[in-house]
């Protein structure tokens, strides 16, 4: 009891969504009263609009990306997306991170308990509804958590091989969730949905390099600084040189490689499911070229899409979506 009022005292000072703050209160209490709030009739329903409300709020243009699915697959992916936007702005701001991670660790018991059928969130009806109807087993949800719990810590990573289970836990378990959503039939798809999340989140460390420096977060393994010469001092300032360029375009072309991969999953993938993928992959690597394009220049500004851009890729997709074809 003593540790929930301690949290509680912390977390008044942080700068949280507030929806995520009254969900934080509401969980407090009933943790601390040993009780959990049953579902109300009525209440999925309002749960799902809750989730889209909040995806249409926070989601950009990928909820433009949404729309490309049959209305059940398009609530469920907001559901999804509204765990995961929580989950991340538990994570954000300010604020202790011992503290962040008791919330994460609160969220995780509350996932647990939603799961069970109790809820103390209004997007745990529309959650529980969307894994048990897709079948999304829950260690996609943790892995996410786990991902985010990471970023709480200076972050730093010797080898590929220790970056990868950070890649696959804060992207490509996100994957793996969507396409059960989507739909699948070939095994083959959870491999190439793995392979796209490895993608994505490489090009946002690329995207990314001068904030998460100035946060203390090294996500470029020091293998591959050390290979071409490049430090994190130097990182951390800012300095373009030879040496920098050489080490992106090594990693930008290990990106191209996943992002090669990946294409697989589309004709793996039912025809609206296949939309919204191809909008995604198109997204995402077009901020990978952006980046070469720019000469990788990532410290004078951040590397984006357009909106009109964007809303392109979304209306170039629905073709795709009305099953003329895997798109360009």
């Amino acid at each position: 009891m003593g540790r929930l009022r301690v949290l509680q005292a912390h977390a008044k000072t942080w700068a949280w969504h507030p929806s995520t703050r009254d969900w934080f209160n509401n969980l407090m209490e009933s943790t601390a009263n040993g009780t959990m709030q049953a579902v109300p009739r009525g209440a999925l329903a309002r749960s799902y609009a809750y989730c889209e409300r909040l995806a249409r709020r926070e989601a950009g243009n990928f909820y433009h990306a949404f729309r490309l699915l049959p209305a059940h697959q398009r609530r469920a992916m907001c559901a999804l997306y509204a765990f995961l936007r929580i989950a991340d702005d538990l994570a954000d701001g300010t604020g202790a991170s011992a503290a962040k991670r008791v919330a994460l660790d609160a969220w995780e018991a509350a996932l647990d308990a939603a799961l069970a059928g109790c809820f103390n969130h209004r997007l745990h009806p529309a959650l529980r509804d969307t894994v048990v109807t897709y079948r999304i087993p829950r260690d996609y949800l943790v892995a996410v958590l786990d991902g985010v719990r990471l970023d709480l810590e200076p972050v730093a990573f010797a080898t590929f091989d220790d970056l990868y289970p950070y890649c696959y836990r804060v992207a490509s378990a996100v994957g793996l969730a969507c396409i059960h959503i989507w739909g699948f039939r070939d095994p083959q798809a959870k491999v190439h949905a793995e392979q796209a999340g490895i993608a994505f989140q490489l090009t946002n460390i690329l995207r990314d390099l001068a904030e998460d420096a100035a946060r203390g977060r090294v996500y470029l393994p020091r293998m591959d600084l050390e290979r071409f010469g490049y430090s994190e001092q130097e990182l951390r300032q800012g300095a373009r040189n030879e040496q920098f360029r050489a080490l992106m375009r090594f990693e930008a072309e290990r990106a191209h490689r996943y992002y090669r991969d990946a294409e697989a999953l589309l004709p793996l993938l039912p025809a609206h499911g296949r939309a919204v993928f191809q909008v995604m992959l198109h997204t995402y690597r077009g901020l990978l070229l952006e980046i070469e394009r720019r000469d990788f220049d990532v410290f004078s500004g951040r590397v984006s899409l357009g909106r009109w851009r964007k809303l392109a890729l979304v209306l170039a997709a629905l073709p795709t979506r009305c099953g003329w074809g895997v798109g360009p």
